[in-house]
C-alpha cells in the first residue's frame, strides 16, 4: 500500500528529519502530494546505513591483493569465428542497444539533455543521431529490429522524448525506441547528513547512479519487455562517444564463447593514455574482478611501471558492455543489497527555511550517492574483458574544454576517418576535415565497394553520406 504524507512525515520525523515536517506545515493541498511525492523516494528502511555513510564514510582505497586482470586482445583471439558467433545472434535480434543518456549538458555550455549535443566533426550531428544511425546500419545488415533502451533521468526525461519525436527517432521505428527512467536519491547534507531540501514542498534529488539501471529497467518493465521479444543480451554505451560501437559483433561472440566468458558481463577496455587520466580501472581481487575509480589510487600506484614499460593499472573502463537480460534480471531482484552505494561530494543549492530563500553554495556543501554498475562484476561467473584501440573506439565528449572536449573528440573522429580513407587508398591531406556517417561505414572494411575520390584535400570538408563520395 503506497504510504501517506502523515505516514512520510512519520518516517522522516523518526530520522530526526524534522525540519521537513515543519516545511509541511505551510503547504496546500497540491504541495503537500508533491513532498509525499518526493518523500516517496527515500529508501527510510536503509536510512541508518545510508546516514551513517554520509556523515561516517569509511577510508577510500583500493581493494587488497589486486593484480592486473586478464584481457584478450584482438590480436589474441581467433577474430572471424567470434565475428560469426556474434553476427548469428544479431541476425536472431537477440540483443538489444541500451544508452545511458541521464545527463544534461551543463558541462559542456549545452541547455539540453546531452545527448542532443552536436557531436560530429562538420554536420554537427548529435550524439542521438550518431547512436540511432549505427543502429539503422545494424537493422539493414542483419535484417533484424534493434531495440533501443535509453535510461533518462527526472531532469531531461520529457526533453529527449521530445527531441527524439520531433526527428523521428532519426528513422528508427518508434516503437522499437523504449526510454526508461532513472531512480533519484536525495541529497544529503555534508556535515549533519540532513536531507536537502529544493523547495518547502519537495527534496534536493538526484539520479542514483548508471548502478540503478538494473532496478530503473525492472520498474519500468523494459526486462520483460525484452524477454517477450526473445532479446537475451544487451548492448550497455554510455551517450557522451560518438565513436561507440553500439553493435560490435566481435564482442557479442567473446561475450557468448563459453571459454572466455559465462555471457553475464564483458566490458571492452582500453590501456589508460597516462597516469593522471581521470578513469576507472579494472582489477583483479580474490573475490572477482573490479573498477576501481581513479581517485582511490595514490600518485605512486597510479603511476606504477611494470618490466614491459606499461602502465600496471591500465586497464581502463570505457564503459562499454555486454550484458544478459537474466543477469540483470537476478541483480534487480537482489534489491538493494545488489550494488554498493558511492559518495559524491557535490555543490547543491537547497532550501534554508529559516531564510525562506534558496542558498546556493560556491564549494561543495552535498552528499549525493549513486550506485555503478560495475559493481555488479562481483555476481559475474567469468567476466570477460576485451582490450581495443584508443582511437577507434574512445572519443568521449566530457568537458567543454581540453582533454575529452568537444574539440578533442572532433580531432580523433577525423584522424580515424581520414585513416580508413588512406586503407581504401585515396590520398588524403593530414589536415584534411573528414566525416563518414556510421550509414556508409562503421569499420573501414565497410568503405569496399564505396564510391570515393581519388584525393581528399584541407582545401575544402569531405562528408561522406549515404554511400556517395
Amino acid at each position: 500500500m503506497t504510504e501517506t504524507l502523515g505516514d512520510l512525515l512519520d518516517r522522516a520525523a523518526a530520522c530526526g528529519q524534522r525540519h521537513i515536517v515543519e516545511a509541511a506545515e505551510g503547504l496546500d493541498d497540491q504541495g503537500r502530494s508533491r513532498l509525499a511525492e518526493s518523500l516517496a523516494r527515500v529508501p527510510w528502511d536503509d536510512w541508518d546505513q545510508l546516514h551513517a555513510l554520509v556523515v561516517d564514510p569509511p577510508a577510500a582505497a583500493p581493494p587488497s591483493a589486486m593484480r592486473p586482470p586478464v584481457a584478450c586482445t584482438m590480436a589474441q583471439i581467433d577474430g572471424d569465428a567470434l565475428k560469426a558467433r556474434g553476427e548469428e545472434a544479431l541476425h536472431r535480434g537477440a540483443v538489444a542497444v541500451f544508452t545511458v543518456a541521464g545527463g544534461q549538458g551543463t558541462r559542456l555550455g549545452w541547455n539540453g539533455p546531452k545527448g542532443t549535443f552536436p557531436a560530429t566533426a562538420i554536420t554537427g550531428k548529435s550524439l542521438f543521431q550518431v547512436q540511432a544511425e549505427r543502429i539503422k546500419a545494424a537493422v539493414s545488415h542483419y535484417g533484424q529490429p534493434v531495440r533501443w533502451y535509453i535510461m533518462t533521468s527526472d531532469e531531461n526525461h520529457e526533453d529527449t522524448r521530445r527531441f527524439l519525436l520531433d526527428n523521428r527517432c532519426f528513422g528508427i521505428d518508434r516503437t522499437h525506441v523504449q526510454l526508461v527512467q532513472q531512480g533519484m536519491m536525495p541529497a544529503f547534507d555534508a556535515t549533519s547528513g540532513d536531507l536537502l531540501m529544493a523547495a518547502p514542498d519537495r527534496l534536493a534529488l538526484s539520479p542514483d547512479g548508471h548502478g540503478g539501471a538494473f532496478a530503473a529497467l525492472d520498474r519500468s518493465g523494459a526486462i520483460e519487455h525484452m524477454r517477450h521479444r526473445g532479446i537475451e543480451h544487451i548492448s550497455w554505451v554510455q551517450i557522451d562517444n560518438p565513436l561507440v560501437r553500439v553493435l560490435d559483433p566481435t564482442f557479442i561472440g567473446l561475450h557468448l564463447c563459453d571459454v572466455t566468458s559465462s555471457g553475464d558481463f564483458s566490458s571492452k577496455i582500453v590501456g589508460r593514455a597516462h597516469a593522471a587520466e581521470r578513469v576507472g580501472v579494472f582489477v583483479q581481487t580474490d573475490v572477482g574482478m573490479q573498477v576501481v575509480e581513479y581517485s582511490d589510487f595514490d600518485e605512486s600506484q597510479a603511476a606504477a611501471v611494470g618490466d614491459d614499460g606499461e602502465l600496471v593499472w591500465r586497464a581502463a573502463n570505457i564503459a562499454v558492455h555486454l550484458l544478459s537480460v537474466e543477469f540483470m534480471a537476478d541483480a534487480a531482484a537482489a534489491g538493494t543489497g545488489a550494488l554498493p552505494w558511492h559518495r559524491a561530494h557535490k555543490a547543491v543549492g537547497y532550501y534554508c527555511p529559516a531564510q525562506g530563500d534558496m542558498v546556493m553554495p560556491d564549494a561543495p556543501n552535498a552528499i549525493k550517492l549513486e550506485r555503478f554498475v560495475f559493481d555488479a562484476l562481483s555476481r559475474a561467473q567469468t567476466p570477460a574483458l576485451l582490450e581495443v584501440q584508443r582511437a577507434e573506439e574512445f572519443a568521449p565528449i566530457k568537458n567543454a574544454s581540453g582533454d575529452d572536449s568537444a574539440h578533442s573528440s572532433s580531432a580523433l573522429q577525423m584522424a580515424l576517418h581520414r585513416d580508413w580513407l588512406r586503407q581504401a587508398s585515396v590520398q588524403v591531406d593530414d589536415a584534411a576535415q573528414v566525416e563518414i556517417s556510421p550509414l556508409v561505414a562503421q569499420w573501414a572494411e565497410d568503405l569496399a565497394g564505396t564510391p570515393l575520390p581519388d584525393q581528399v584535400s584541407a582545401d575544402a570538408p569531405f562528408v561522406l553520406e549515404h554511400g556517395s563520395a
